[in-house]
């Protein structure tokens, strides 16, 4: 009698393992909200260099996005829906974090930095690049730290990091600035070129980016110290422990066979925006760390 009930209990559990191991991807309600619209809406950004910016076709491409386009393959295999569409939205660094709390988009592609206050309303996936914020200045304008910018102008985008950082750190050195507040990159780098600000404050790789496109690369220079430490998530939407773990496999895949740098090396060392910088060791140890074993 015993046995029988052994028997029939280890059945039990193996018809509910099953049934659990089937019903995982219902669990999410991103990946529901996905396959009911039949399109996954993907956050990029327009000119963050060589992240997500607009190609020559006009269409998104960087190295977050080719990480992006990686774990949205997963997905459709995740839905059973290989030929889900992906629609490009573009965001703002003021609207990622609205459209992503808001349901607009199911994963944002570009360079935005985790940290613990954003977390309150959205989630991130593994970390693929780490920077921070220093000055970019036309060469001959004396800037080399933040503290040669007192009584200048400076160009800040709006809801950055960086933002924060160059007000935080003005505020502690008793630095006088003058702000151009900015809606993004474009427009913070017109603001240099063009005399309305003698300095734009962004992440460092960002600004090797908006150099390298500009129209005469060699009359500018960045410089300073890191004036705080940002490292890059890819975005995704709050409270889906599933969609989450979904992201995280991609990444540790990507980490643990090496394709991770084969893509950074695209686009880094150098790519095609003639960027080069080599990967730190200290992303090479992130990459190692996060390459978690099944």
């Amino acid at each position: 009698m015993l046995k029988k009930f052994g028997f029939a209990a280890a059945a039990l559990l193996l018809a509910t393992t099953v049934g659990v191991q089937a019903s995982a991807a219902d669990d999410s309600y991103v990946l529901k909200r996905i396959k009911e619209r039949g399109v996954i809406n993907m956050g990029h950004r327009e000119a963050s260099i060589p992240f997500s910016y607009l190609g020559d076709s006009g269409k998104p491409q960087g190295y977050s996005v080719d990480l992006c386009m990686k774990i949205i393959d997963r997905v459709k295999a995740e839905i059973k829906m290989p030929n889900l569409k992906v629609k490009f939205v573009p965001v703002t660094s003021q609207t990622r974090i609205p459209l992503m709390a808001n349901g607009t988009i199911d994963i944002e592609c570009g360079s935005t930095t985790n940290n613990l206050t954003r977390q309150k309303q959205v989630d991130y996936l593994a970390v693929t690049f780490i920077t921070g914020t220093k000055l970019a200045s036309k060469k001959g304008s004396g800037i080399k730290e933040i503290e040669d910018m007192n009584g200048k102008v400076i160009a800040l985008s709006l809801g950055t990091t960086n933002e924060k950082a160059i007000k935080r750190v003005a505020k502690e050195k008793g630095i006088k600035l003058k702000y151009v507040m900015v809606k993004d990159h474009p427009q913070g780098w017109l603001s240099l070129e063009t005399g309305r600000a003698d300095a734009y404050a962004t992440d460092d790789v960002l600004l090797f980016g908006l150099i390298s496109k500009s129209k005469n690369p060699s009359q500018f220079q960045v410089t300073g110290r890191f004036l705080s430490y940002d490292p890059y998530g890819i975005m995704v939407p709050r409270n889906d422990s599933t969609y989450r773990r979904i992201g995280n496999m991609v990444m540790a895949d990507l980490m643990r066979s090496g394709e991770a740098t084969k893509i950074y090396n695209k686009w880094f060392n150098p790519g095609p925006t003639g960027i080069k910088m080599p990967m730190s060791t200290t992303l090479e140890t992130a990459f190692e760390i996060q390459a978690l074993p099944y």
